[in-house]
């Protein structure tokens, strides 16, 4: 009588130290249940065959996933095997409880560890056989709204006293209790500010105020100056041709694609000769060199004929000396350049 009354001061502690704001199943929150299990005893233990637990516990979150749990129960329709007579007894146990999932209606798995105190009739012997048990189990609940939910468990007894091991099966209902869903978060008011100039930056944050209408401008308000972007093309020729060298396709084609990417720009081909032969004969070189690389652009990779020029230069700009193989190797060459504000 006396363990009924220290658990009943407990649960009433508990009861009155729940908050009656806190988040149902989350942290704060009480939940309590009835449930029936089925016992089945070591069979080395003086107690009989198998019988039934009937009792309650009560459950506080710790956390929103954590919960301390005191349960209660009594033994029954235990038959003594060798006397024939009801055994009686109960069993108050204090576990810790780890919810799985997240809290609200739907399955949450659980496991639990704790020790419990039996107390229970003896079959051959007679009188009551008190022991320490360490609880081990498993189980799952369902919650059919946030304070309604079934569970089933699954339970390891290990008598610690005389090292025998019990078994516990049983279904439960209850109810969780403790407030209601959590509140949804409040969205931050958003700050008003004056932008005198209309360029989306603050007047309070803006450095350059007065900026024009639609100019583009960083996070200080301050006009963007637009950065120019450059391609630039420089094909080499051998002495005395103006065919196109399939290794400068590629280069050819980066300058197309730049054009493509830029529509409004525009540029001018130009070729240039080494200082052998006449000027005469260079300047028409030089034309022809041009041409080809334009005729590329043009035809092979679709860049509009009203955007690329072709000029001849003859061997009037060199970029190397004339007087070494190298050099005129250098100077027999044709460039492009396009230039476009980003």
């Amino acid at each position: 009588m006396k363990l009924k009354n220290t658990l009943g001061l407990v649960i009433a502690s508990l009861v009155a130290a729940t908050s009656i704001n806190a988040m149902a199943q989350g942290q704060g929150a009480v939940e309590a249940d009835a449930f029936a299990k089925y016992y089945a005893p070591d069979s080395g233990r003086d107690i009989g065959n198998h019988g039934n637990l009937l009792g309650g516990s009560l459950g506080y979150f710790l956390t929103d996933d954590v919960q301390l749990a005191l349960s209660y129960g009594e033994y029954h329709d235990i038959r003594g095997e060798e006397s024939g007579k009801n055994i009686k007894g109960s069993l108050t146990s204090l576990d810790a409880v780890y919810n799985f999932s997240t809290p609200g209606v739907g399955l949450r798995p659980y496991v639990s560890a704790g020790f419990a105190h039996q107390s229970i009739g003896q079959d051959a012997t007679g009188g009551r056989d008190r022991s320490t048990i360490a609880n081990i189990g498993t189980g799952v609940k369902y919650y059919f709204t946030e304070n309604v939910f079934a569970k089933a468990s699954l339970d390891g007894m290990h008598n610690i006293d005389s090292g025998n091991s019990d078994y516990m099966a049983g279904l439960g209902l209850g109810v969780n209790f403790g407030g209601g869903t959590k509140p949804a978060p409040v969205a931050p008011v958003a700050e008003v500010c004056t932008d005198s100039d209309n360029d989306g930056v603050c007047d309070a944050d803006d450095k350059c105020p007065g900026t024009e209408a639609n100019a583009t401008v960083d996070a200080t308000g301050c006009v963007v100056v637009a950065e120019a972007v450059r391609v630039e093309l420089n094909v080499k020729f051998d002495f005395d041709k103006a065919v196109v060298k399939q290794d400068s396709y590629g280069d050819i084609k980066n300058l197309a694609d730049f054009m493509k990417q830029y529509p409004s720009t525009s540029t001018t081909v130009e070729g240039h000769t080494d200082s052998v032969g006449s000027d005469a004969y260079n300047q028409g070189l030089s034309a022809r060199r041009a041409n080809a690389v334009r005729a590329v652009l043009v035809n092979e990779y679709g860049v509009a004929g009203d955007r690329v020029n072709a000029v001849g230069n003859g061997e009037a700009n060199p970029v190397a000396d004339n007087a070494t193989e190298a050099g005129r190797a250098v100077n027999r060459r044709v460039e492009a350049a396009v230039e476009s504000a980003q």
